[in-house]
């Protein structure tokens, strides 16, 4: 299978179970939750999964990205490296394991939400561990399983879930069954990765500090990140009531669960276009403006349709009584575009091995959200801090973008934008003619709209699509012509 399109069947594999996954089960798990819990156990819940995000952000330590990075290398042995790192990754996330006690000794959350966050920490072990062997398949354009792993693991997840509230067993319950899906889908993860690579795990002092002395910007960076896009539920948790922290997080995680598609994107394209960066630079500029003219493409009608269907939206995820959360969603969308473009920039400044330049601003940002959160939350509780969350955001995207331009001397500069922004004028108008209808019916409308616009315009081509998932020679091999359109 030529290189463009097995990656074009990565993406098209790795969407369709993502959309699946996160549409239909993240969100009906959601809804089961928001229903048995109500507003205050669901905030209790969004804390629990709250100290997941920042104990996994204190353990990150950048290990994922640059073992991705560096397992590509013809040079590297690749079982030697992987078991060596593998077992750095087990010993910091049991240092957690055992440290997080201590710091829950600090916090006045009820006993069962400090037993759902010891549990949800020994889950981080198994999805640390996970995230870690990504790099594997990656390597071999083989996401596909990785995939199909986390897809299973989502169903199996749900089916806890779904028994926990059916049998009434409570709110340990329910956070236990992330730690069983974490189990299950390191464990496959590991089995499928021994027929690519077989290695042992490793103890070595030496090798895990010259490691260190590479991964630890990316590290730090994972921490600055989680204070301005997590900390804000657990300020929201100290200094309001958890039915606040509730209404906040139904908003917050329709949001959070469309972040995996920007993810899941620059992970198949950065090994493309770390490989251009060094051998062509005019495939680099070519494929980062294709990708940039993508994301602009699928953020546009996700904003839109948002501000527009978000008491729908809401409705359809929690099934009641969070009405107040539509509000709240309508703030953070924006927040979920700058997330995209978030992505897009640190994925050119990993490529352009400029990540310790991103220090000083994430930390710049990191110190101004928290402060706007202190200030807002305690003043606007659940609306300071989508507030907060999405001025952030697009602080994070400005000051990215002004690296990306210092250090490699490039700025995205997409052709055709004008006729993106006429196709999303269409979609708003159907929108604002259609809410009367069916939600399901609006939405199709909508999206039909927008996609026949983007088609009869041709604002995206086919064309450009694979020029950003295949390099220049083979692209012409399969009969698609130059890249450049």
């Amino acid at each position: 299978m030529a290189l463009a399109r097995k990656i074009a069947y990565n993406v098209v594999f790795n969407s369709a179970l993502k959309v699946t996954s996160t549409v239909f089960i993240a969100l009906l798990s959601i809804r089961l939750i928001t229903g048995y819990l109500g507003q205050e156990g669901f905030g209790e819940y969004a804390t629990v999964l709250a100290f997941f995000a920042f104990f996994g952000a204190i353990g990150d330590l950048g290990l994922a990205n640059i073992t991705a990075r560096e397992i590509a290398k013809p040079s590297v042995d690749e079982a030697e490296f992987f078991g060596k790192v593998a077992g750095l990754r087990v010993a910091a996330s049991f240092a957690i394991i055992v440290t997080a006690p201590l710091l829950l000794a600090l916090f006045h959350y009820a006993p069962h939400v400090k037993g759902g966050i010891v549990v949800i920490t020994i889950a981080l072990l198994f999805a640390q561990f996970s995230t870690l062997l990504n790099g594997v398949f990656q390597k071999r354009l083989a996401m596909d399983r990785i995939a199909m792993v986390e897809f299973t693991g989502k169903i199996i997840q749900f089916l806890l879930i779904y028994s926990a509230v059916r049998l009434d067993l409570g709110f340990i319950a329910v956070v236990s069954a992330v730690l069983l899906t974490m189990i299950f889908n390191s464990a496959v993860a590991l089995y499928l990765s021994r027929s690519f690579v077989k290695f042992r795990f490793s103890w070595d002092i030496p090798f895990w500090r010259r490691f260190m002395r590479d991964a630890w910007p990316l590290g730090l960076t994972a921490i600055i990140t989680f204070a301005y896009f997590k900390l804000d539920t657990i300020i929201l948790s100290l200094l309001q009531p958890a039915a606040h922290v509730g209404i906040y997080n139904v908003a917050y995680k329709i949001m959070e669960n469309l972040i995996f598609f920007p993810a899941m994107l620059v992970g198949l394209i950065l090994p493309l276009l770390s490989r251009a960066h060094h051998v062509d630079s005019t495939q680099f500029r070519e494929i980062a403006e294709k990708t940039a003219k993508v994301f602009i493409a699928i953020v546009l009608p996700i904003v839109i349709g948002t501000l527009f269907l978000a008491p729908e939206i809401v409705a359809v995820v929690s099934g009641g009584g969070f009405e107040d959360s539509a509000d709240v969603l309508r703030v953070l969308i924006f927040s979920l575009a700058g997330i995209f473009f978030g992505h897009y920039f640190n994925m050119l400044i990993l490529v352009g091995n400029a990540q310790k330049k991103l220090l000083k601003a994430l930390t710049a940002v990191a110190i101004i959200n928290v402060s706007l959160n202190l200030i807002l939350i305690r003043e606007f509780s659940y609306f300071g801090a989508a507030i907060s969350s999405a001025v952030t955001e697009m602080l994070v995207v400005i000051l990215s973008g002004g690296i990306v331009y210092r250090s490699l001397g490039f700025f995205p500069v997409p052709d055709r934008l004008p006729r993106i922004l006429l196709s999303a004028s269409a979609m708003t108008v159907v929108l604002y003619f259609s809410q009367a209808l069916p939600f399901v019916l609006t939405i199709f409308l909508a999206m039909i709209s927008y996609a026949f616009l983007l088609w009869i315009t041709r604002a995206v081509t086919s064309r450009e699509i694979m020029s950003v998932f295949g390099n220049r020679a083979e692209t012409k091999e399969e009969g698609f012509g130059p890249l450049l359109s």
